[in-house]
């Protein structure tokens, strides 16, 4: 499968933004999906992910209440829904995906499949 990210910009504190992410040569609806970002000068961290098996989401708690996730499958696309933006969500944000079943889907290395990444800056 093939991802690309899209849908990063510039939104002010307490903004909402909405990222994308397209799937193409094979249906979204088989993967595990994971969102991670990466800030200038950090390592790169997980954000959520939605299993392929149950459907639910997991959250990093430093966006519970905040991100949700979405996958809308006549597009083979899912999103990245964020809401109540912080300065400290400033960061590239990528998409992943993986096959892989039963994993510690929190980390990066669990995913083969990326998205270019997208930046995205909340700055007043």
């Amino acid at each position: 499968v093939q991802l690309q990210a899209s849908g990063g910009g510039l939104v002010q504190p307490g903004g909402s933004l909405r990222l994308s992410c397209a799937a193409s040569g094979s249906s979204l609806e088989d993967y595990t999906i994971g969102w991670f970002r990466q800030a200038p000068g950090k390592e790169r961290e997980w954000v959520l992910y939605s299993t392929r098996r149950d459907g639910r989401t997991y959250y990093a708690d430093f966006v519970k209440g905040r991100f949700d996730i979405s996958r809308d499958g006549a597009k083979n696309t899912v999103y990245l829904l964020m809401d109540s933006l912080k300065f400290e969500d400033t960061a590239v944000y990528y998409c992943a995906a993986t096959l892989v079943s039963n994993a510690a889907y929190d980390r990066a290395g669990v995913y083969r499949y990326w998205g270019q990444g997208t930046q995205v800056t909340v700055s007043s």
